[in-house]
């Protein structure tokens, strides 16, 4: 099997790159390598597949073959230029394409809305173009837990409601379970949504809480806590997003056993057992053996009270269910964190 993987520098993307690869799949990777975040982390995680140039120079639309996979290799390529992606699909024939690539963030978003539509949007829309004119069976795509919103019924179940965003970003990720529901229905394609939750572990993001936290903490500088630490989060660990997030690539939806006929499915993932954010906080107290100095700061724009998510439906139809509790996983990702492997060690 031939799969594709969008954003593949990113925390999600490599690590399933690597596990994809790993069990013998031939696996390209493409992602832009941006700035929205340190790109050292990016650089590092593609190593870690065993991918790497001289100085970090990657060159645009340039094959890069892992040294550790004969079945893998990475491209640097934007999913908004619509010309190489089309060449791309035309030249490696994917059967199945796990779209993770987007602009991430949800303050940011109301910062650089635009940044949002290049990729969200329009970089996805080239993604569905391509996967009807190039024949691909199954496309799997990141949605986002973002995407319940205002909604107070919890835990959130995919049958809910979700037209009621707060962020720009969750907006766009809307957007694109409509516009993949269309596409599916259009040129019969399998499609798969996925919302996840909140990921942790290593070589997560620099701009989420953990990463922010951990370094804060260790540098015995302030941590904002946002809604005065009223916050609960459905944090899930990195390994447990990726096991699962196979088992839907290995799970292509049929249209006879669809809602209307149509073969696109989304599904929670997630740990499905929300944390108060003051618990995690401490978990990271202990594991770095250092209390936290805490700002305590009113709620931000676009933010959420809490995220829960009901995983029934991913659970029964694939078997998944999350194995990493919250004291290891914060255990595992502060021994990394505190490790020379990661690349923003101070």
């Amino acid at each position: 099997m031939k799969i594709l993987i969008t954003g593949a520098a990113g925390f999600i993307g490599s690590k399933l790159m690597y596990q994809l690869a790993e069990r013998g799949e031939t696996v390209i990777g493409i992602d832009e390598i941006n700035n929205y975040y340190d790109v050292r982390m990016k650089f590092a995680r593609l190593k870690e597949c065993g991918i790497s140039v001289p100085n970090d120079f990657y060159v645009y639309n340039e094959k890069v073959q892992s040294s550790l996979f004969n079945n893998c290799s990475f491209i640097k390529m934007s999913i908004d230029d619509k010309a190489s992606i089309d060449k791309l699909f035309e030249t490696e024939k994917f059967d199945k394409v796990m779209n993770l690539a987007a602009q991430a963030g949800v303050r940011y978003s109301i910062t650089n809305p635009y940044a949002y539509l290049n990729s969200n949007i329009t970089g996805f829309l080239n993604i569905l173009e391509a996967c009807r004119n190039y024949d691909v069976k199954h496309l799997i795509f990141a949605s986002s837990s973002s995407v319940y919103g205002l909604n107070s019924k919890t835990p959130y179940s995919e049958d809910d409601k979700v037209d009621n965003p707060v962020s720009l970003y969750a907006a766009s990720k809307k957007s694109n379970e409509l516009m993949a529901h269309a596409y599916s229905k259009l040129y019969g394609f399998a499609v798969t949504g996925l919302r996840y939750f909140t990921v942790y572990g290593p070589w997560g993001r620099p701009d989420m809480a953990p990463m922010l936290f951990a370094k804060a903490i260790s540098q015995n500088e302030p941590i904002k806590i946002f809604n005065n630490g009223n916050l609960s989060r459905d944090f899930t660990y990195i390994d447990d997003i990726v096991e699962g997030t196979i088992r839907v690539i290995d799970s292509m939806p049929k249209a006879e056993e669809c809602e209307n006929g149509v073969a696109y499915k989304i599904y929670n993932i997630g740990c499905s057992e929300p944390v108060k954010l003051m618990d995690f906080i401490k978990e990271m107290e202990q594991a770095l053996g250092k209390e936290a100095i805490k700002e305590y700061l009113p709620m931000q724009k676009g933010d959420v009270f809490q995220t829960y998510a009901d995983t029934t439906k991913l659970e029964q139809e694939t078997g998944y269910k999350p194995q990493i509790s919250l004291h290891e996983g914060i255990t595992r990702f502060i021994e990394w964190y505190k490790s020379d492997r990661n690349p923003l060690k101070e």
